[in-house]
């Protein structure tokens, strides 16, 4: 009885799309950290998506952590989730002028929260702040919104604030980069800022240094985001890619 009980139970999860998401809710036998990377976009694209993705395997690979890719917002659900330990944001971008293009709805924002609250880590990459305008508890997670860029993708000096972070003690204190550099709305001041940009750097005339990359702790989980990461070159660049692996390995609570 309890044998085609289980059956029936596989067959609707299959109806219901739940059979598709299996690979996001399988254990691993070998207890790696399992990272799901989300890269869905109703907003605008980037280029950059498919070079991100190549090089965070690359990542899970040399740090010793299973990386599933996805763009499939089903993802968010309770099944779905179950054996995850961080996900990243990779440039998943809404359109701030249409809410309907917004996929957290229902039940996928409860298990979104109910991620964090259970202590999952979150890492925001670059468009990952250009998404969900119309849900605010998604800005606060992620520390502020996208606002603006100057045009095209100058290079720019950064600054790195805090040299003790995982992320951030492998990098020069000054380093030059190319990139499209984002100005941040709503940015929490309660956040550990990591890295900031001179804005005259690139031709900008503010005083104050920009937020490029920062941590927080919010409501049970860890969260790190970068504004960062913007061009394909960028997946190749040692150094921000040893950024976003020490920024996985502190929402993981590795270091």
């Amino acid at each position: 009885m309890m044998t085609k009980l289980r059956g029936l139970m596989l067959l609707m999860a299959g109806i219901s799309g739940v059979a598709a998401l299996a690979p996001a809710a399988a254990k691993d036998a070998d207890g790696k950290p399992r990272v799901l990377v989300f890269s869905h976009t109703t907003g605008y694209r980037h280029a950059s998506i498919e070079p991100g993705i190549a090089a965070l395997q690359g990542l899970g690979a040399r740090e010793k952590m299973t990386i599933v890719a996805t763009e499939d917002p089903n993802v968010f659900s309770e099944a779905g989730l179950r054996d995850v330990d961080a996900i990243v944001f990779l440039s998943s971008t809404t359109d701030p002028k249409k809410p309907e293009s917004e996929w957290f709805q229902g039940a996928r924002r409860e298990a979104l929260q109910a991620f964090v609250h259970r202590g999952g880590g979150v890492v925001g990459i670059h468009g990952a702040s250009d998404s969900h305008y119309h849900w605010p508890w998604y800005g606060r997670m992620i520390g502020g919104h996208f606002a603006r860029h100057p045009q095209g993708t100058p290079e720019g000096e950064i600054h790195v604030e805090d040299r003790r972070h995982p992320s951030t003690r492998s990098m020069p204190e000054r380093l030059r980069r190319v990139d499209e550099w984002y100005y941040i709305d709503d940015y929490d001041p309660r956040s550990k800022l990591l890295v900031t940009l001179d804005p005259a750097s690139i031709g900008e005339k503010d005083a104050n240094p920009n937020p490029m990359s920062w941590t927080r702790e919010f409501e049970g989980g860890r969260v790190f985001y970068t504004a960062m990461g913007h061009t394909d070159a960028s997946y190749r660049e040692k150094a921000f890619l040893d950024h976003l692996a020490g920024g996985l390995k502190w929402v993981l609570k590795k270091k």
